[in-house]
């Protein structure tokens, strides 16, 4: 069983993610927030194995919240949810930790799955859509010094990571490269340990932030 706190300032949109969720057999929610600060508090009592985190509530908002329970909760994992699909803050949440990005117009087989997803430690943000996010709001036109993490990285991991960023997923990394699926699953895995990204999100933003890649290519 999948647990879960919903965090949202409006009751009626939890109680219908609720709805949702709970008619999944391998998904329960265990608790509700309607803050920030009461979604910190109780992810600490609770222990969900993933926290539905809209973005946009008052006082603590959700892109501060996320930051305090990936710091803290290492193994809580947090699906991020915004009314915008190119909101600024979106970027700041996956920056933060978030392991993905869902509209709050979602249907309800892609929050499900979502779920599941983000629980795996997989990015539920459909690859190019997250390309498209980060590549309209991380601040890539004037390229930073690749840090010293991506200087560690091959020629070979280089590739992968760019290849990321541009939006590609494994299969179609391995066509492009000619290599097998799971050569690129060790590369993947490789990267994400040399620059410390915990998902594709933040492999992403790192490969913007360094300037492996620009907004538009």
């Amino acid at each position: 069983m999948i647990k879960i706190l919903l965090v949202d300032d409006h009751e009626l949109v939890r109680r219908g993610f609720r709805l949702m969720l709970d008619a999944q057999p391998d998904l329960g929610v265990v608790g509700e927030a309607g803050d920030g600060a009461q979604a910190v508090e109780l992810s600490r009592r609770l222990r969900p194995d993933v926290v539905v985190m809209d973005l946009h509530m008052p006082g603590l908002d959700g892109v501060r919240a996320t930051e305090l329970i990936t710091a803290e909760l290492p193994e809580v994992r947090v699906l991020a949810l915004s009314t915008f699909d190119l909101d600024e803050n979106v970027v700041s949440a996956l920056r933060a930790g978030a392991g993905g990005f869902l509209p709050k117009d979602v249907s309800p087989e892609e929050l499900i799955e979502g779920v599941r997803v983000v629980h795996r430690g997989e990015s539920a943000v459909a690859p190019r859509l997250l390309s498209r996010l980060i590549g309209t709001f991380v601040r890539a036109a004037r390229p930073r010094p690749v840090a010293a993490a991506l200087d560690g990285l091959t020629e070979r991991e280089q590739q992968v990571l760019v290849l990321i960023a541009r939006g590609r997923s494994n299969t179609e990394i391995a066509a492009e490269l000619a290599v097998s699926p799971s050569t690129v699953k060790n590369h993947v895995t490789s990267v994400f340990a040399k620059i410390g990204a915990r998902d594709r999100a933040q492999a992403v933003i790192a490969a913007y932030e360094a300037g492996l890649i620009r907004p538009g290519e």
